[in-house]
């Protein structure tokens, strides 16, 4: 008669047998402040010589956009269209030189955080996004915003009801951009005050 020892290394939580996975999911723990997280833990990972300052990261629930600055290249005396086609053939030379080592990070990130990633550079006055996240967001509306929205789409402005809200939102966000940026510093602020909480240990 022979006993079999049982692994504690494949047993799971109350004897189900299953293993028991230890990972810890930094995206599902909101008592941490996930965006404070997510930069950085992308502040570690970048290269240093990728960009010339520390890269705007953003997070949302579904998406981590990095956009960060490269160095100009040198065009004295020429024209803004000079100007403009070098810097986009700046940002084009970064983005095939860096795009195995953006896809394994991103890769790392999105295995981690659970959220989508999408990249992008600036340089002089231009910049550039490599890859982007279209979310679709269910909204319902009363008819004096549908007919708003109807107004934009007759008056040619947009071609749809959809169209023609992202066409708001994008509006909103440039005329607001100031008390955007308030509301923002205040939830970061919000943050780090939970995290100094009794249970932000």
């Amino acid at each position: 008669m022979s006993t079999r020892q049982r692994d504690p290394a494949r047993a799971g939580a109350a004897g189900t047998g299953a293993p028991e996975d230890t990972r810890r999911d930094p995206a599902s723990d909101r008592d941490t402040g996930p965006a404070e997280r997510v930069r950085g833990w992308f502040a570690g990972r970048l290269p240093a010589t990728w960009f010339t300052s520390v890269p705007d990261i953003q997070v949302d629930r579904e998406e981590i956009t990095i956009v960060g600055t490269r160095v100009a290249p040198a065009t004295a005396g020429g024209s803004d269209a000079e100007r403009a086609a070098a810097a986009e053939g700046r940002i084009r030379k970064f983005r095939e030189e860096t795009k195995g080592r953006r896809i394994e990070i991103a890769r790392e990130a999105e295995h981690l955080f659970r959220r989508k990633v999408s990249w992008g550079a600036s340089c002089a006055n231009v910049t550039e996004m490599f890859t982007t996240l279209s979310v679709p967001v269910m909204t319902r509306l009363r008819q004096p915003e549908r007919r708003v929205l109807d107004t934009l789409v007759d008056a040619g402005v947009a071609r749809s009801r959809s169209d023609a809200l992202a066409w708001c939102v994008r509006l909103t966000g440039e005329n607001a951009d100031s008390w955007l940026s308030r509301l923002r510093a205040a939830l970061r602020q919000v943050e780090q005050v939970r995290d100094q909480g009794p249970g932000g240990a």
